[in-house]
């Protein structure tokens, strides 16, 4: 029975209703969407630039690519996991998918779903060991980093792989009307991972994973098969982000997306995702990467030295954990 859903008391249906605005206030995306909201107007004053169109697609624009890597790590962290590795398997699918156009004459086409589905494989990879081999998810992702950044210096030799396809291009900086490609990827990628984790059964698995891991697999869960399953998406999300990366700089990058991670992380937690699992929001995780996006932007534009925006945005990241804790 939903908290909203009358309760009978004495044979008399209690006719109260908890309040809209109440309901909002308790809704899982009040803190991030007034995080949003304060940072937005705060930038506004800071910078006369901040709101204007072309900003904002900007905006949308650069944190595309984390904003997807969030999606399949939202994923992972609703189970209770972690995934270290989606830098580092997005740098790989671009490398090996410049590589196969380039050094072994596959199509623009097949080069780029090669990519993807090395970031496949090695997620599949990781959810294997997680799931069967019952290792620490920290652990196995962590050294999947080291083995996918290893695998690409050394394929690469350590250098960019450029001569690709012009229209490749399309991908990283091609735009519909103004609308950015890369911001209409990220949007059709959300939607469809609220559908699946909103509307089908296995969504529901992975919020049950994530609550009571143990009361789920009594109650029938495949607990292993949807592990493998969320560290198989977070390494699809890699390699199609993988895709916008290598058409906006037009080369395989071995050395791309370092750090990475700790965006998608931060964009999930601030979001509203519990760290631990099993509570969060698809929709919490665009607002919080959208957060990071205009965040990293304001400081851009107000000339903030960069080492000086590594320390602000660590410490709005703990604020965000520490008032979600106390506001639940």
């Amino acid at each position: 029975m939903s908290h909203d859903a009358d309760t009978i008391t004495g044979g008399q249906a209690d006719t109260s209703a908890t309040p809209i605005w109440k309901s909002m206030i308790h809704s899982p995306l009040a803190l991030p969407l007034a995080g949003l909201i304060v940072v937005s107007v705060l930038m506004g004053f800071a910078s006369d630039n901040f709101f204007s169109v072309s900003n904002i697609l900007n905006v949308l624009r650069q944190v595309s690519i984390v904003a997807i890597l969030a999606v399949g790590m939202t994923f992972v962290i609703l189970t209770g996991g972690i995934d270290l590795s989606v830098g580092a398997l997005m740098a790989l699918a671009g490398t090996m998918a410049a590589g196969m156009m380039v050094h072994f004459g596959l199509p623009g086409w097949a080069g780029l779903m090669a990519g993807i589905g090395i970031a496949v494989g090695l997620g599949l990879f990781n959810g294997l060991l997680v799931a069967y081999g019952r290792m620490p998810a920290i652990i196995v992702t962590l050294a999947t980093m080291g083995i996918a950044r290893g695998a690409g210096l050394i394929y690469s030799g350590g250098y960019p792989i450029s001569g690709l396809p012009s229209w490749i291009s399309w991908f990283g900086v091609g735009r519909i009307g103004i609308i950015p490609v890369p911001v209409i990827a990220m949007v059709i990628v959300y939607a469809l991972a609220w559908v699946l984790l909103e509307r089908t059964a296995f969504g529901r698995h992975v919020y049950a994973i994530g609550g009571n891991e143990t009361a789920a697999k009594l109650s029938g869960v495949k607990t292993g098969r949807i592990k493998i399953a969320v560290y198989v998406i977070s390494g699809l999300t890699a390699g199609l982000a993988a895709i916008i990366l290598t058409g906006r700089l037009m080369s395989g990058q071995p050395n791309a997306g370092v750090g990475f991670e700790l965006d998608a992380i931060a964009a999930v937690v601030l979001g509203g995702t519990a760290i631990a699992g099993g509570r969060g929001l698809i929709l919490g995780t665009l607002i919080g990467a959208v957060l990071l996006g205009i965040l990293n932007n304001g400081l851009n534009l107000m000339g903030i030295n960069p080492y000086l925006q590594d320390i602000i945005r660590g410490f709005i990241i703990l604020l965000a954990i520490y008032i979600a804790r106390e506001w639940r």
